[in-house]
């Protein structure tokens, strides 16, 4: 049985007073406690992980990575991987409450593309359904629990405000209501026994995702790892299912990224053009004196020639 060092003790503990902690604020407090850059000594940070989940494995907890589906931020955090009747007393959340989170998270892994589910549509939620215990039909009426029944607009709309706060939903910049961190942190097992497709790219579940454009094509992937899968140019941008292409809508940010990529590309070409123009006509320039200073040099010795051949007639002439 391993044993942990009181740095070992820190990491657990920043995690579970804080909760869920973005990648850069986890590795802050790694090198606060070991001094070690998690960037640059990867194995040395991964082997703190491993050595902290085989104990928590012991009490079946787990210090676990997930990416933030929404924003594509990676999260650390310590989760409970065994989800049973006496777990459940350990949270604060009442069954109805419960039933109530379990419902939102049904509808919003239900629409991938959107990824979410209107504040209205989650105050309407009808837990009657969630007993598993009507039986229309055999004609036997509903046994529905008090607590049930008596769940009131007031006490859901307590509920979703107590869920964010807690980090288990987040509301969406244009009103919606999502999943949060900790969902994506502790849900992995449950995303899988319940059917939710997964990312063709990353394999994890596809609650937020862009879905393939062909018809009757299942394949699912996460905004982040289309940008990563498709980054490269050269990349041939289809459905890995059915080769459909696929068609990447292009951001604001991304437009003007472009644009001011193709300004350096076509200032870079001026330039190019400019030096090679400059050295054609510098090259023209010395080509064109070089020849006039052959033909003043040539005309040069042509007179020389002259008076020295007229020097000679007129001595010859004189000697005659």
């Amino acid at each position: 049985m391993p044993e942990l060092s009181w740095r070992h003790h820190a990491l657990v503990q920043a995690l579970l007073s804080r909760g869920p902690l973005k990648e850069d604020d986890f590795h802050q407090v790694f090198m606060g406690v070991t001094g070690k850059s998690p960037g640059s000594r990867k194995q040395l940070f991964n082997e703190y992980l491993l050595k902290i989940n085989k104990e928590l494995a012991y009490v079946q907890f787990e210090l676990r990575g997930c990416r933030n589906q929404y924003d594509g931020n990676v999260y650390y955090g310590v989760v409970n991987n065994v989800a049973d009747e006496q777990s459940k007393l350990g949270t604060k959340y009442s069954v109805p409450q419960i039933a109530f989170y379990k419902s939102i998270i049904e509808m919003i892994v239900q629409d991938a593309n959107a990824g979410s589910i209107s504040t209205i549509d989650a105050l309407n939620i009808c837990l009657d359904n969630q007993t598993g215990m009507a039986s229309q039909s055999q004609g036997v009426a509903s046994k529905v629990p008090p607590a049930f029944r008596n769940f009131t607009m007031s006490q859901k709309e307590k509920t979703l405000g107590d869920l964010v706060e807690d980090r288990w939903l987040c509301f969406m910049p244009e009103g919606n209501i999502g999943l949060g961190v900790r969902s994506f942190l502790d849900l992995r097992s449950w995303f899988h026994s319940n059917d939710v497709p997964s990312c063709e790219v990353c394999n994890e579940a596809g609650v937020k995702a862009e879905l393939c454009q062909k018809e009757n094509c299942t394949v699912r992937i996460h905004k982040y790892c289309l940008n990563k899968k498709f980054s490269q140019r050269r990349v041939e941008r289809v459905c890995p299912g059915c080769g459909t292409e696929w068609h990447l809508p292009v951001s604001k940010v991304e437009a003007e990224e472009e644009d001011e990529e193709e300004e350096k590309v076509n200032s870079r070409t001026i330039q190019s053009q400019l030096t090679s123009l400059g050295t054609n006509m510098r090259k023209r320039s010395r080509n064109y004196k070089t020849r006039v200073d052959t033909v003043e040099v040539g005309a040069s010795q042509a007179s020389g020639s002259d008076r020295d051949l007229r020097r000679t007639t007129r001595s010859s002439v004189r000697l005659t």
